[in-house]
């Protein structure tokens, strides 16, 4: 959609260091294949040694949500701090703080969510890829349904919903993007 409207406009990627190699693959080819030519590629300030606590085991392990702070949310703070608008795809039925999610919601410095994708269903996505002939995440096909860092996504099974695949066994399902920085 994006890059039909404006193919300059900067793309935000949050580089946590734990992607998987695919995912920067399909971001890149995504880019190439669209047209648009201002990422950003976003990483944490906090080098991986220091990431970890105080047994030395790296927070992903130990405390995930100070994971995420310290390469997700603190950075796009950062950002937010520079910009008027945050575009994200996030859908309503993904989860219960999500379904609580307006179209357009303030965040922190004076920048305006947009959300236009929130009522859409999994079934309007799928139609949307097939109409627009939009390239798939090659985990796809491999059962990953909600792909994030590579240490806390496993792939989907039927017993669980579809962000359930994400910190799996934890009581955890945000990484504080949708919940922190959001008025």
């Amino acid at each position: 959609m994006l890059s039909r409207i404006d193919a300059h406009t900067p793309v935000i990627f949050i580089n946590t260091g734990y992607h998987f190699p695919e995912t920067i693959n399909f971001r890149d080819e995504v880019m190439q294949a669209f047209g648009m030519d201002n990422l950003v590629d976003l990483k944490s300030q906090l080098p991986k040694s220091m990431q970890v606590d105080a047994g030395g085991r790296l927070l992903f392990t130990s405390d995930p949500d100070h994971c995420c702070y310290i390469n997700k949310t603190q950075p796009l703070d950062s950002v937010l701090r520079t910009h008027d608008v945050w575009i994200n795809g996030v859908r309503a039925d993904q989860s219960a703080t999500r379904s609580q999610m307006k179209e357009t919601q303030e965040a922190p410095h004076n920048t305006m969510r947009l959300h236009p994708m929130l009522d859409w269903s999994a079934k309007q996505i799928y139609d949307y890829q097939q109409a627009h002939n939009l390239p798939k995440h090659p985990l796809d096909a491999q059962g990953y349904m909600s792909i994030g860092c590579e240490p806390c996504t496993r792939k989907f099974d039927l017993d669980m919903q579809e962000r359930e695949a994400r910190w799996y066994g934890l009581n955890k399902t945000e990484c504080g993007l949708h919940t922190d920085l959001i008025k």
